[in-house]
């Protein structure tokens, strides 16, 4: 007869899991008066490079979809509950993509993505504490919000999470504003340092300025100004538009970049976008690398199932060589198609 014993961990998980199977239930019992709900997706893919990229273990420019062959992004768990004024979320990823979103390798903060508690002072003010996604950037973590499936090198740079307070304003039905105190760049659990980082971020007409300090010690960002936007050119045209600037005296290292999403809607169920990205990064003080990312992708949809086939080309610099093609030489292009397909429910 097995025996079976139920780690620290195990009993934790096994909480969490309980937690968020109830407030299913519950949701589903009483779904217009309860306090519990319950979201979240999942996604996989197929990806190959072609010839000029033979070896998978340098086709890896940007973090996510970075595998060759069927691959596994993340499975995302999301439960919220909510009473009053106050309420609290906790955010789970399981699988290559969220681990490498956290930052974390023990397994247990490996799969938190997101873990707050948020208090509506009042109609135009929110305060939030705990572990949240980064307000910097125009993409996201979890791919059901990005259109295109693999992410650009301004996402890969940046902030993915982090740990602290912050403050939410409505200043007008098209103004708002946020400021935050958190842990240095992606200190998810606790700062050793004794430092702290300040954000803020001003929304106006749909266009938002994010800013983000730490000292740059102890392998923090610096500082980092992103501008994240759009314009609904048609009603079926959208431009997306992304441009951040980063510096870090303490490591005389820093990146700059800007992105475009022309994206265009055929139907309710199709849309096709491109992302065009050039993108430089400077490290130890050398010259800027300058890299060009395009990326085109389809966008199917039926009913909670989205299939994203997806064409990627970067190019490196001439004098920066990181991949290999298919004979072991030393290449600065890459190129690569995937297909994912993304459930969320």
């Amino acid at each position: 007869m097995k025996t079976i014993i139920i780690t620290n961990f195990g009993k934790k998980f096994l909480f969490l899991a309980v937690l968020l199977i109830a407030g299913t239930g519950l949701a589903q019992e009483e779904e217009s008066t309860s306090p519990f709900s319950f979201s979240g997706s999942i996604d996989t893919y197929f990806r190959t490079t072609f010839s000029d990229a033979g070896d998978a273990t340098t086709a890896t420019p940007t973090s996510f979809a970075n595998q060759t062959g069927f691959a596994l992004g993340m499975a995302n768990l999301i439960g919220t509950y909510e009473t009053g004024s106050t309420g609290v979320v906790v955010d789970l990823v399981f699988g290559p993509r969220g681990t490498e979103a956290t930052f974390e390798n023990d397994v247990l903060n490996g799969i938190i993505n997101q873990a707050y508690a948020y208090w509506n002072v009042s109609e135009n003010t929110t305060l939030t504490i705990g572990r949240f996604n980064t307000w910097v950037g125009y993409e996201v973590i979890a791919p059901a919000a990005n259109f295109n499936y693999s992410v650009s090198y301004l996402f890969s740079n940046g902030p993915f999470s982090h740990l602290g307070v912050k403050a939410d304003f409505t200043l007008s039905d098209d103004i708002s504003l946020m400021l935050a105190v958190t842990n240095p760049w992606d200190t998810n659990d606790i700062s050793a340092s004794g430092e702290y980082a300040f954000g803020g971020q001003l929304g106006v007409y749909g266009q938002y300025l994010n800013l983000y300090y730490d000292s740059g010690a102890n392998g923090g960002l610096g500082f980092e100004v992103d501008y994240t936007g759009g314009f609904d050119v048609t009603e079926d045209f959208f431009l997306g538009v992304n441009a951040a600037y980063n510096n870090n005296s303490e490591t005389d290292s820093g990146f700059y970049g800007a992105a475009l999403y022309p994206q265009l809607s055929t139907s309710d169920e199709f849309a096709i976008g491109l992302r065009g990205e050039y993108f430089a990064f400077t490290q130890d003080g050398f010259d800027d690398i300058p890299v060009l990312g395009l990326t085109l992708t389809g966008s199917f949809t039926t009913d909670n199932l989205i299939i994203k086939p997806e064409i990627r080309l970067d190019s490196f610099g001439d004098d920066n060589e990181p991949f290999l093609d298919s004979d072991g030489v030393a290449t600065n292009n890459l190129s690569s198609f995937l297909v994912a397909a993304i459930y969320s429910f």
